[in-house]
Parts: C-alpha cells; structure tokens; sequence
C-alpha cells in the first residue's frame, strides 16, 4: 500500500508540474508596459491580449482571471496579460497612455517562438476596451476585438484635472471629449453615468473624438451593461455597431446587451470564449 501511496503521489506530483508548465508566466520585460505571457505546449499559438480597465494593474495576469488564462491557454491560445500603466516600468496614471508602447509590447509577444505572430485578438474591459478598439482601428493586423462596456469616443485621462486626453498616437494626444459645464454637477455628486451621458452632448467634440472602428480588420464583439452605472454603454455600443454595419464589411460583429451594471458582463465570459472559438479557432 505505501508504494501504492508513493507512486500515486509521484504521478500527481508529474501532473501539477506539468500543468504549471502548460501555463508558463514569461515576464517579456517590454519598455512602458508589463508583458506577461502565458503558453501551452506546441507551437503556432494565436495571440489572445487581455486589457484592464481605469483600476490600472495588470488584471489579466490576477488570480482571479487563472482559470479563465487556464482554460484559453488549454484551448490552443496564448495569452498575453497587458498592464498599461500602473504596473512595474509602465505610466504611474491613465494619461496620454501610447498606442504605439502597447502595441510595440503586443508585437514583442508575437516574436515567441511558439506564438503565431499572423493571428492577434484583443479582449478589453472598460477603459481598456477603448484602448483595444483604438488600437485595431489603427493597426490593421489585429483580427479580433472584444469590447466589454466600451466607448465609441476618446474620454479623458484619470488625472486630478481631467484636461488631458486618455491616449496619444505617435507622439500627440487623440482629440478626446471634455468634461463640460452641463457634466460638472453630476461629477460632483459622483454620478458617473449622468457624466459621460453630460459630456457626450457636446455633439462638436464627439466627431473629433470618436473611435473609427469601422476600420477595424477582423471581427467585432461588443458587450455592454443595460444598466451601467458608470456610462452608458448600451446606447454607445449600438452606436458602434451601426459604425460598423455602415462600413458594409464582411467581418463578424456582434453586440451583446447584457442585463445589469457595468461589472456583469465580466459573469459572462462563456459568451467570449464562444465568439473566440467561432471567429478566432486555435485549432
């Protein structure tokens, strides 16, 4: 019986090794951002890249995301866990962050020998939605967005001020959306929602603003909360869709109105991986 014991613990001990190879975190030390990279056994992996939102971070590499990095990386992908700003070496605010450092980190992840550099997706939440819909509207070999309670505009940066832009591009600020005299009293109240839903009137300032999705290169999923309490992501989700659909494209979009406030969509993720495998295959 103790060999019986010792060898089944011995084969456990061969599995779990396995296993956290199958997961390998690979800090790939890019200048401006954190880029942890997660892969499976095999080679020509297509490139999933996971984008927090304003909490800044790297969410995507948390404990709480392993079983959903797990099960991706399990079904053929590698993952790349993005944090922007607010991490190791990256900017200390939501500022004027660089499409051109994220996406020159997204392309070091491309380089790995296992990954296949052809086949880029990007899953986004809240503010980092907004980056990964800029960022495939800008580099056309991106070939899949998620979008989960996105904006289809520029807002500003996280600072004290709130008079900088969110995001520049070689070098100068995206044009972006101010806060305006209508937003100010519901700011101060801290109604986020009745702020942006303030500041999206400013009909001038939202032309320059906007998000071109339509020159997006791949498919579209866009998720958003009907009753989000921090913007109005629904209405501003069916806005991009017709973006897109007025763009006469033959790629896949998608808009999925979910039930509740703007953290419910994250309970929903089954329907991510399902868009994923139909519109993104590993295999």
């Amino acid at each position: 019986m103790r060999h019986l014991l010792l060898s089944l613990a011995l084969f456990l001990g061969v599995l779990l090794t396995a296993a956290s190879a199958a997961t390998a975190q690979i800090d790939l030390k890019t200048p401006g951002a954190q880029s942890l990279l997660y892969v499976g056994p095999g080679r020509h992996q297509p490139l999933l890249v996971g984008l927090g939102g304003s909490e800044g971070g790297n969410a995507w590499a948390s404990h709480h995301w392993q079983p959903t990095r797990d099960q991706l990386v399990a079904n053929g992908y590698a993952f790349l866990a993005l944090g922007y700003f607010k991490t190791p070496d990256a900017p200390p605010l939501l500022d004027r962050i660089s499409l051109d450092t994220v996406y020159a980190a997204i392309k070091a992840a491309t380089r790995h020998p296992q990954v296949d550099g052809r086949k880029i997706a990007l899953v986004g939440g809240s503010r980092g939605a907004d980056l990964a819909l800029l960022l495939a509207s800008r580099y056309p070999d991106i070939q899949c967005v998620v979008s989960i309670v996105g904006s289809y505009v520029v807002f500003p940066g996280n600072t004290n001020h709130l008079t900088t832009s969110a995001w520049s591009y070689r070098g100068q600020p995206l044009p972006f959306v101010p806060v305006n005299e209508a937003a100010v009293p519901f700011l101060v109240k801290g109604d986020l929602r009745a702020t942006f839903a303030a500041m999206l009137t400013d009909t001038a300032a939202v032309r320059q603003a906007r998000i071109p999705v339509e020159n997006i290169r791949g498919a579209v999923l866009l998720i958003s909360a009907t009753q989000d309490e921090v913007c109005p992501s629904t209405p501003m989700a069916e806005q991009m869709l017709a973006q897109l659909k007025r763009a006469s494209l033959r790629y896949p979009r998608q808009h999925l109105a979910i039930v509740g406030g703007h953290a419910e969509p994250l309970k929903h993720f089954d329907a991510v991986i399902r868009f994923l495998h139909t519109n993104f295959p590993a295999r």
